[in-house]
């Protein structure tokens, strides 16, 4: 009884106050956050790729959750990797392009708080490790957005064996330190994952491992001698994408063996997951086209969710969910409240995943500008409306997944609620000024 009165007098005495912290029901769990970037939605073994193997990510899937109506926030990588680390729409911190010269962002601002910060001021450990893509400059450094420590890389691809960007320059960094380390960019990554777990530090940790597998330049191992320019930069063929694949699933593996070996995997929260779709080598299906586009190809990706102290094993929800749920999910596992000023777009997904809640209804927007390059897009249950230009379209995606049959005539009234909605959900977002 005097822990029921204590925990009530807690949550009363945090309410309004920012990045407050509380034990979760199931204890403050470890947290290890794994994205993969530009993969196909079909390319991994539980969403039935065939000529890929990716035993670490279905053993996940087998010891977790898969939310099989999973999207990013946006179809590249800068304004999903915002939604995913600030649990808002990217909209909100100025993002719909990714980070680059005049007129696009220059990166994140510090100003935009970040789950890394929130879990940080809460006592964890934090750690970065491969790709930020979220500002070059050193105002816009990992470690300025809530990241003890940072290993990677600040751009959007590097060479996997030199780990120089495209333009030729030096591209990995250790913290705010430009370095020169040799090897295989997937393992390096993995082996630092490896260490930041290892720690002798008992504090909880939080854990972003962020592959540039399957980015351009395909290199699979063993391919050091083919030597990656501006030129060739895009060349490869669907074999060395497997390689690159599967050297990104051992990677995964290694982190997954690591929690195992300190006897952490009943308190560690992992999830799995893509920062949007892939294109070119990639295999989409069932979805129609890839990167940029908010067609399903574009942003339906997986997402894996391991907690066995708190979560079913071998489940598939049906929850519609996106990156900034993640965050949500993350800070709600332990026990961390988000700022007041900067009220959270996602859901906590732990009730409906645990079957405490039934799948909740919602609706989901999207709105892109990339390379002058314009959509819209919103969904609501089964149904989803997209703007292509000035192209009206309405799919039911639960009998119609690769978005081959358009019912905006057959459906004018449901088209014009759901066009409604997102002109609502734009007018609270406003027009989007990239950060300086």
């Amino acid at each position: 009884m005097f822990r029921v009165l204590a925990a009530v007098i807690l949550a009363v005495l945090t309410v309004g106050f920012p990045a407050a912290s509380a034990q979760s029901p199931a204890g403050r769990p470890n947290v290890v956050l794994i994205v993969a970037d530009y993969m196909g939605y079909g390319d991994i073994g539980p969403h039935g790729v065939t000529d890929i193997r990716t035993p670490n990510i279905d053993r996940l899937a087998r010891e977790g959750v898969r939310l099989i109506n999973a999207y990013g926030p946006a179809p590249i990588c800068s304004p999903a990797r915002v939604g995913l680390l600030t649990g808002r729409y990217p909209q909100r911190a100025g993002f719909e392009d990714n980070v680059g010269p005049e007129p696009l962002p220059a990166g994140l601002p510090v100003g935009e708080t970040t789950i890394a910060r929130m879990l940080r001021d809460a006592g964890y450990r934090t750690g970065l490790i491969g790709k930020w893509h979220l500002g070059l400059e050193p105002r816009f450094s990992p470690r300025r957005h809530g990241f003890d420590e940072f290993f990677g890389f600040l751009d959007w691809s590097i060479d996997y064996y030199s780990h120089r960007r495209i333009t030729g320059q030096p591209g990995l960094y250790e913290n705010d330190t430009p370095v020169d380390i040799e090897g295989y960019s997937t393992d390096l990554f993995a082996d630092r994952a490896v260490a930041f777990i290892e720690s002798d530090d008992d504090r909880s940790f939080f854990l972003m491992t962020s592959f540039n597998a399957a980015l351009p330049p395909h290199q699979p191992p063993g391919s050091a001698s083919i030597v990656r320019t501006a030129e060739n930069w895009f060349e490869g063929t669907r074999a060395d994408y497997v390689g690159v694949v599967e050297a990104m699933d051992a990677g995964v593996g290694r982190i997954l063996d690591a929690i195992d070996e300190r006897d952490l995997t009943q308190s560690t929260l992992v999830i799995f997951l893509y920062d949007h779709g892939g294109r070119e080598l990639g295999r989409t299906e069932p979805f129609f086209h890839g990167f940029r586009t908010l067609w399903e190809g574009g942003i339906r990706v997986p997402l894996i969710v391991r907690w066995p102290d708190a979560l079913p094993a071998g489940d598939v929800s049906n929850q519609l969910a996106i990156h900034m749920d993640v965050a949500a999910t993350i800070l709600a596992a332990a026990g961390v409240r988000a700022p007041v000023d900067r009220p959270l777009d996602g859901i906590d997904l732990l009730p409906m995943l645990t079957g405490e809640a039934p799948v909740r209804e919602r609706t989901l927007f999207w709105r892109t500008a990339y390379s002058a390059y314009r959509q819209k897009a919103a969904r609501r249950g089964r149904f989803k409306f997209l703007l292509d230009d000035t192209t009206e379209m309405l799919f039911d995606l639960e009998n119609d997944p690769g978005e081959r049959r358009n019912l905006a005539y057959q459906r004018p009234a449901l088209l014009q609620e759901l066009q409604a909605m997102l002109a609502e959900w734009e007018a609270g977002i406003g027009a989007v000024t990239p950060p300086r």
